[in-house]
């Protein structure tokens, strides 16, 4: 049945959305959760396993250190007590992907509980409270051959690579996100980039999306107007991307709105979120915690993290995302869109290595918010894979300052440099990339371009300063931009008015 979709101002006129977010990301230790296999991303299929991760009988788990080391890190920047203790559960149930039938999870004894995420929108402070921060392992990865969709449905035959199995996962776990009105989209995109920036910050994943170190399932159900009473979710699995995350929440609002305005049911239900569409569709029927048979894991103690260690690790813990922001907001002077701009961008780190090295913060800004940027976009990579480093900034905004070069001339120094010609001193020499600094020389270009443009001349000598530009522009070109245009524009008024 086709569900007709409600325009999403119109929903939010007669229902309030609920959302839950759950965020799986994968630590980036060098072995597995339970066992010594290496974790290395892109590695060939069936190459990273052993008996302990395949689930083969008489093989035994070993948790990971530095994996609790992850979690616990992630469960105190999240504002989350630690627990005393806790354990493992399994979590049973029958897929391709799950070569011993339970995954090991933790299910009433978690390790992090009760936290909470604070994240801005349009000006607005959201508190985003964390139930509960839990580790599990994570599964294999299916891939489905010769459908249409790239989905089990229609397809000739499916394949599974459990390189990824075991492998550390943390989940995060939100409670019910309520009072978020129109932004709900919003505030459920903001929370996962600020919990991906927090990750990121704390050194423990890369939290890529497009590789699947981080992904979320985000959950939305809607109650009428004034009501108390929630509506029944549905769970969109597995979104990617930080645009998904606002797209399907907004999709689902639509679509959820439909289905009640119809008088129907929503259905509890696991769905699929698609890139291309924006849309979502059904993918299975969501169990409830009592289907997965959850009981203590039997080859594993209980947890007791010692209090010295927790302390240790926050004590050492480097500086937050929002507290860095708070910084960097006001020793560089910037506006709330300037420095969401930078953060969006990718770009925070690069410029405070920048910054350190020794440029001026506008310069540091300038080149990597504008020029660089711009190289990122067009080659379709992220800024900080470009083959230029902060030191590099630095050295061309030194040759700005001290007038050796002005922005046309540095762009091309960028040129080079992203050409492979060497550090920017190399590509100066190697293009002869200089300012024309010499007086007779600039005056000599400046003669002929007056002579060359006697009617812009003329309005010059009758007062026109402002067609100055033209002829400036004159000498940039004849000079192939090497020309200081301050100087000669000083020149050519001086010549013609002097």
């Amino acid at each position: 049945m086709t569900t007709t979709l409600v325009p999403y101002d119109e929903a939010l006129t007669r229902y309030e959305p609920v959302l839950g977010i759950e965020t799986h990301i994968e630590l980036g230790t060098k072995s597995k959760m339970f066992c010594g296999c290496p974790t290395e991303f892109g590695a060939p299929p069936n190459t990273q396993v052993c008996p302990v991760c395949l689930g083969l009988p008489g093989s035994l788990p070993v948790t990971n250190k530095a994996a609790i080391e992850g979690i616990i890190k992630i469960g105190l920047a999240l504002n989350c007590s630690i627990v005393e203790w806790c354990r493992f559960a399994r979590k049973n149930y029958f897929y391709p992907d799950m070569p011993k039938n339970f995954q090991i999870s933790q299910y009433d004894e978690p390790l992090c509980v009760d936290g909470h995420l604070d994240v801005e929108v349009d000006g607005e402070t959201y508190r985003i409270e964390i139930e509960r921060v839990h580790m599990e392992e994570d599964t294999g990865k299916s891939l489905h051959v010769g459908g249409a969709t790239g989905r089990i449905q229609g397809a000739d035959h499916s394949l599974v690579d459990y390189n990824r199995a075991g492998i550390p996962l943390v989940e995060i776990v939100t409670k019910p996100i309520v009072a978020t009105g129109d932004k709900a989209p919003l505030v459920a995109r903001a929370y996962a980039t600020e919990l991906r920036e927090l990750v990121r910050a704390l050194g423990v994943s890369d939290v890529r999306m497009e590789q699947g170190s981080m992904r979320c399932d985000v959950n939305v159900s809607l109650m009428p107007a004034g009501s108390s009473v929630w509506g029944t979710r549905s769970e969109t699995k597995n979104v990617n991307s930080l645009r998904s995350v606002e797209r399907s929440v907004r999709h689902e609002i639509e679509r959820q709105a439909g289905v009640l305005d119809a008088g129907e049911r929503v259905i509890q239900e696991t769905r699929h979120f698609h890139e291309d569409t924006g849309t979502t569709t059904s993918g299975r029927s969501k169990e409830e915690a009592q289907d997965y048979r959850y009981f203590p894991e039997p080859d594993l103690v209980p947890m007791a993290p010692p209090r010295e260690w927790v302390d240790e690790l926050l004590t050492d813990r480097p500086e937050l995302p929002a507290a860095r922001r708070a910084r960097v907001r006001a020793e560089w002077s910037l506006s709330d869109k300037e420095l969401q701009d930078i953060v969006n961008a990718g770009a925070l780190d690069l410029i405070e290595e920048t910054v350190r090295a020794g440029a001026e913060a506008s310069a540091a800004r300038k080149w990597w918010m504008n020029e660089l940027s711009r190289r990122a976009t067009e080659q379709g990579v992220e800024l900080s894979e470009l083959p230029v480093t902060p030191a590099d900034v630095v050295r061309v905004s030194a040759l700005v300052a001290e007038g050796a070069l002005n922005d046309k001339l540095a762009r091309q120094v960028f040129d080079g440099v992203l050409a492979g010609e060497g550090t920017p001193d190399e590509v100066v020499e190697k293009r002869g990339l200089k300012i024309v600094s010499d007086e007779g020389e600039l005056s000599s270009v400046i003669d002929e371009v007056i002579a060359g443009n006697p009617d812009i001349a003329e309005k010059i000598r009758g007062g026109k300063v402002a067609a100055a530009g033209a002829l400036v522009g004159a000498v940039m070109k004849a000079t192939r931009g090497q020309a200081d245009a301050g100087r000669a524009r000083e020149l050519i008024i001086q010549k013609l008015t002097g």
